[in-house]
């Protein structure tokens, strides 16, 4: 399956992502103190470096050699080292537990979407907020369209919202969840400068 995404700006690391199910997921773990575009286009810079996306080889790979590869020039991530870690983990998920089919996370026996939230946040570095946000990703945009998937999601599954990637189809939305990252983050700042 193949579905069009707009979530880096880079035509190939979207088509990537539309691609293959652990580019997606690989994006969606790196999402965190890098823009948003930046994390996305993570899988592709690894597939460019190791000609290949498959979880059983990236989870053997040796951590050194692979935290280098994600260390190459542009850098996969602000801090290479440790998210190479939690590529590997994540991949060696996949390979534990989904027999390396990263969708069957979303597809095996049929689950709803509580049960798609609870296999996520029992990935390495997924935590509450991040499987929520990866459930709608995938509801919203990849066109996983599980049972309950939305109410799993909890405001990020709603329509209409331009909370995080998963409503990110284009400059326009892009800019909106720009807007409510900031608005978010001057909000938290205030409340810790006044003491709640």
């Amino acid at each position: 399956m193949t579905t069009e995404l707009h979530l880096t700006g880079d035509d190939g690391a979207d088509r990537l992502l539309g691609e293959d199910p652990l580019a997606l997921l690989l994006g969606m773990l790196l999402d965190q103190q890098v823009p948003m575009e930046v994390a996305f286009a993570g899988p592709h810079k690894i597939r460019e470096r190791l000609g290949h996306l498959d979880p059983a080889r990236i989870a053997a790979a040796d951590p050194e050699e692979f935290a280098a590869v994600c260390a190459q020039p542009p850098a996969v991530h602000r801090f290479p080292g440790s998210m190479a870690g939690r590529i590997q983990q994540a991949c060696q998920a996949v390979v534990d537990d989904y027999d390396g089919d990263t969708a069957a996370i979303w597809r095996a026996e049929d689950p709803d979407g509580r049960e798609v939230l609870r296999r996520l946040r029992a990935l390495p570095g997924f935590g509450e907020q991040k499987a929520r946000i990866f459930l709608a990703l995938l509801g919203k945009q990849y066109g996983v369209d599980v049972p309950g998937w939305r109410e799993a999601a909890g405001p990020y599954g709603e329509d209409g919202a331009r909370m995080s990637i998963a409503d990110v189809v284009d400059e326009q939305t892009l800019t909106e969840v720009r807007a409510y990252k900031k608005q978010r983050k001057a909000e938290a700042k205030a409340a810790r400068a006044s003491g709640r």
